[in-house]
């Protein structure tokens, strides 16, 4: 485990960081007391705004997302994260390590928050704006242990740095997956019971928390309490579906809308390094790199996610950027281009047949993603971009999910369903999409939907994951993974690539990492 500085507490007018090797974040054990601290909510509020900060989630959400979730599910073909193609990933992995990395860093974060916090009150801290503070540490807690449950099944639980580096035991060992699911299930339910009904728009509230219990609830097949949880946020009344749903990833004024539960919040800036959504260049075609924003379509739509569209499906036109695809607003230019410039002088149109440097596009698909791609720059029409940056936040889970999760615990494992109210839910997905309802659902259906919803997202890895062995391995090896010219499947998926491995250097530095999960709740 590499030594990194990995803890940082905003405190008012105040940055704290300390150093500390392993994925064990502690605080500083020197000089730093409450007393001076977190007296009033303004303070207390700008702590727990690093939770929700691009900074810790940079190395998960700028690459690594994009692997496990899309490149891994098929989803996305690229040249770069080949061994998730091919299901071939070593502990060697930079996605691997990087997405460790950001999980246990914002996990240190929750765990000094969790614990100054505590103390705070101890000590005659208000409870009034401390209280909510914890429960969204212990949201996000929650969250990321869900994560690392679904992407390495049996991992550690760290909740106490402090006490673990002072015991000098840093052998920490895999617990089971269960536990680890029960661990965040818990974090989420301490979450839901103190935090508040509604909050400013990108803060995490109540409905945040039955939405992410949603979910993890029906990813243990718990399908009682994942239709109980959803059905409360949709009884609230506080969320819709927007109409702008391509706006959702590309506008900055649309961040925090109606439609999300919970983002990761990000401004339009490149210092520090992570502040701004840098998911732009990686997905925007070449044809539309400027002076303003770079784009090197590091990762494309997979030629097995276009099938999956039906006919008429308006996300496709949303998500994903095909022949004769225009943006009539965007007219990007070029010093001494002419023959490029004339060609976008009247609005982009994502063209295969014109040549690459007059302003056409032909990879190896032929085909790019439209989804946090805010376009060329704001002098050439779209939305404020600086260089790798847009101010886009990241979405990680929003009110369509939600309907989904709804439909599919009332289906509840049965072979198909006409029950009304989850006809409902999941048609009102279908129908912001243009399409005709459903008059019933199978399991199969509502896997298809929320492929073609949240395609890019980073979220069909573990709708694959949670089918079992048996379905995901004949799911995984019936999609072409290839480009137009080379065809390619997978053809010896095996049990073990059903979660990812550690990274070795955790392992040299933990042996325990190495040996068989062991329960955590005696």
């Amino acid at each position: 485990m590499k030594k990194t500085a990995i803890y940082t507490l905003l405190t008012a007018g105040a940055l704290l960081t300390s150093c500390q090797k392993d994925f064990i974040d502690r605080p500083s054990l020197s000089g730093t007391t409450t007393g001076n601290y977190y007296n009033n909510a303004d303070e207390v509020r700008a702590a727990t705004s690093t939770l929700y900060s691009g900074l810790p989630w940079r190395n998960y959400e700028s690459r690594a997302q994009d692997a496990i979730g899309d490149v891994m599910s098929g989803n996305m073909f690229t040249y770069t994260d080949t061994e998730y193609l091919s299901f071939s990933m070593s502990s060697a992995s930079e996605r691997i390590g990087a997405a460790w990395g950001a999980f246990y860093k914002i996990i240190g974060y929750c765990n000094v928050m969790i614990k100054t916090f505590e103390e705070k009150k101890a000590t005659g801290g208000g409870a009034s704006y401390l209280d909510p503070a914890i429960a969204e540490a212990h949201f996000i807690r929650g969250t990321v242990y869900f994560y690392i449950a679904r992407t390495w099944g049996h991992a550690p639980i760290i909740t106490d740095p402090g006490a673990t580096a002072l015991s000098g035991n840093f052998n920490i060992p895999r617990y089971l997956q269960k536990d680890v699911l029960r661990f965040a299930r818990e974090e989420l339910l301490a979450a839901e019971a103190g935090l508040p009904e509604s909050d400013v728009p990108g803060r995490v509230t109540k409905y945040s928390a039955k939405g992410m219990l949603a979910k993890l609830y029906l990813y243990e097949k718990d399908y009682a309490n994942a239709k109980t949880k959803a059905e409360e946020v949709i009884n609230s009344g506080k969320y819709k579906l927007v109409s702008d749903y391509n706006g959702m990833f590309t506008k900055s004024a649309m961040n925090n809308n109606e439609e999300s539960l919970f983002s990761i919040q990000h401004q339009l800036a490149q210092d520090p390094w992570g502040t701004g959504n840098l998911k732009n260049p990686d997905r925007g075609a070449g044809c539309l790199r400027t002076a303003e924003a770079d784009a090197w379509e590091m990762y494309v739509p997979s030629l097995d996610i276009l099938k999956e569209y039906e006919f008429g499906d308006l996300r496709r036109k949303w998500s994903v950027m095909e022949h004769g695809w225009t943006n009539p607003a965007w007219k990007p230019q070029r010093v001494n281009a002419p023959k490029y410039n004339a060609f976008m002088a009247n609005g982009f149109r994502y063209d295969t047949l014109q040549p690459v440097a007059d302003g056409g596009n032909l990879n190896a698909v032929r085909a790019n993603i439209a989804k946090y791609f805010a376009g060329p720059g704001k002098s050439f029409g779209s939305d404020a971009v600086l260089g790798q940056n847009s101010g886009n936040n990241v979405v990680l889970l929003r009110y369509a999910d939600v309907l989904l999760i709804y439909a599919e615990a009332i289906l509840g494992g049965n072979a198909s369903t006409a029950d009304a109210k989850a006809l409902a839910a999941l048609n009102q997905v279908r129908s912001r999409a243009g399409l005709m309802p459903k008059t019933a659902i199978t399991n199969d259906d509502i896997l298809h939907e929320r492929r073609v919803e949240f395609a890019f997202e980073g979220d069909f890895w573990y709708d694959i994951q949670r089918q079992g062995y048996a379905k995901a391995k004949a799911i995984i090896e019936k999609q072409n993974r290839g480009t137009v010219t080379a065809p390619t499947y997978v053809t010896n998926f095996s049990e073990d690539r059903m979660y990812l491995p550690i990274p070795a250097g955790e392992i040299v530095q933990d042996p325990e990492l190495a040996k068989d999960p062991v329960p955590y709740y005696k």
